[in-house]
């Protein structure tokens, strides 16, 4: 571990590459202060900048992983830029969602469902989406599951899990990851829309 320390991080990055864990969690430890003091100093939200924080580690790790790491600069420059880029899809997306046309008359602003009280058939769709992703969790693997429990339900943050877990942050990560990506295909596979 001593050794690992002392690499710049070229040579950090081949070695996670080629299987090294604690290669990632040194070079997570040297980059997380600077690149969460910069995405939160452009989103000004605490939340938010965690979510893309930890969207921006698990996107490194899943480039470097898939042999997608290209050397043509410093490692620094290559996270800040995928922080930036994902800074820029949360706006878009934010803007995207919020597009309202006043030059719409057909569209009233204001008979809108989230607007209205909620109704019986609001209760019931909630209630089976609630079912349906309780499912879909209990059809992870244990490890994913685990993961997925602590981060969403307890609200705990991925340096928590990796200490309870007795695992790496970029190995909680992944299983995030994972749980994510299976939970995505599980419904996909069955059909099942988790959306009102």
């Amino acid at each position: 571990m001593q050794k690992l320390l002392c690499l710049p991080d070229d040579k950090l990055v081949a070695a996670y590459a080629a299987g090294d864990n604690r290669a990632f969690d040194i070079l997570l430890k040297r980059h997380q202060s600077r690149v969460f003091s910069y995405i939160l100093s452009v989103v000004k939200n605490r939340d938010v900048a965690d979510d893309i924080f930890q969207e921006t580690f698990v996107k490194a790790i899943s480039t470097i992983k898939q042999g997608r790491y290209a050397e043509s600069g410093k490692f620094s420059a290559w996270i800040s830029r995928i922080a930036h880029n994902l800074i820029i899809d949360y706006y878009r997306q934010e803007k995207s969602e919020n597009l309202v046309s006043a030059d719409d008359d057909v569209a009233d602003v204001f008979n809108r469902r989230e607007l209205s009280d909620v109704n019986i058939e609001d209760t019931m769709v909630c209630e089976q989406i609630h079912e349906d992703v309780r499912r879909i969790i209990e059809a992870l693997p244990e490890n994913q599951r685990e993961v997925l429990m602590m981060r969403y339900y307890r609200d705990m943050s991925f340096k928590e899990i990796a200490e309870v877990t007795k695992v790496s942050i970029n190995t909680a990560l992944g299983r995030m990851r994972y749980a994510i990506l299976n939970m995505r295909r599980i419904a996909e596979d069955n059909n099942i829309v988790l959306t009102v």
